[in-house]
């Protein structure tokens, strides 16, 4: 059974903002981000367990295209998506979530 994935608000924003500045920089970038990280979000939600541990219970997955980190908690049965945070930007800002 594959575990229900929700998205913090916060890292909704941050998705978002994202997005917005990649479509700034060329337009379907944004739509790319936005395509890459739907299928790493698909990878976490089947199976969780796949993407190291950054600190207790909060797990990290990358994008392959773009420097951004999916920062999650994984628990029985649900995936909460805490950030999605640019690697070079406040990497630690995850820890003020969740």
């Amino acid at each position: 059974m594959t575990p229900k994935l929700t998205v913090h608000p916060a890292a909704r924003t941050d998705i978002a903002e994202a997005a917005q500045w990649y479509e700034t920089q060329r337009s379907t970038l944004g739509v790319g981000f936005l395509d890459e990280l739907d299928r790493l979000l698909a990878r976490i939600a089947d199976n969780p367990l796949q993407s190291p541990v950054v600190q207790t219970g909060v797990r990290r997955g990358l994008l392959r295209r773009f420097p951004f980190a999916v920062y999650f908690l994984a628990q029985k049965g649900h995936v909460e998506v805490i950030a999605v945070l640019h690697l070079r930007r406040k990497p630690g800002m995850w820890e003020t979530r969740g």
